[in-house]
C-alpha cells in the first residue's frame, strides 16, 4: 500500500509532462499543415534526380 505513495505522484507528473508537451506542440505550430504531408508523399519531384537507368524508375 505504501507503493501507491510513490506511484500516484509519478503517474500524475508523467501525465502533466505529456500534457505540457502536447500544449507546447500546439503553440509551436506542429499541427498547422496537416494536408502538406499527404501531398508531399504523392509528389514525384524526388524522382527527377534519379537517372532513367535506375532500377526503380519506369
Amino acid at each position: 500500500m505504501s507503493v501507491l505513495l510513490y506511484l500516484v505522484p509519478a503517474a500524475l507528473s508523467l501525465g502533466l509532462m505529456g500534457l505540457a508537451a502536447f500544449m507546447w506542440s500546439l503553440r509551436s505550430g506542429q499541427y498547422e499543415d496537416i494536408e502538406g504531408a499527404a501531398v508531399r508523399v504523392l509528389s514525384d519531384d524526388d524522382l527527377a534526380d534519379v537517372p532513367a537507368s535506375a532500377p526503380g524508375r519506369k
